[in-house]
């Protein structure tokens, strides 16, 4: 994975008061929230392309068989 690069960003307090309850809600930092939706917002205008999905898969382990 290639390194991250810091970058400091003047937003408006009513918007990252906004973003810090989404991404509250999403169980995220404000930072990976806001780089999800800056990713998300790439994606869906065309300016990158989605190059591999995740796909978690949950396996239940309760029933054992014997």
């Amino acid at each position: 994975m290639a390194a991250k690069k810091s970058y400091p960003l003047r937003i408006n307090p009513e918007v990252l008061a906004a973003m810090q309850r989404w991404s509250d809600d999403e169980l995220r930092s404000v930072n990976a929230q806001i780089e999800y939706v800056l990713r998300k917002a790439l994606v869906d205008s065309g300016r990158v392309k989605l190059v591999e999905k995740v796909i978690t898969i949950v396996e239940d382990n309760t029933a054992k068989e014997e």
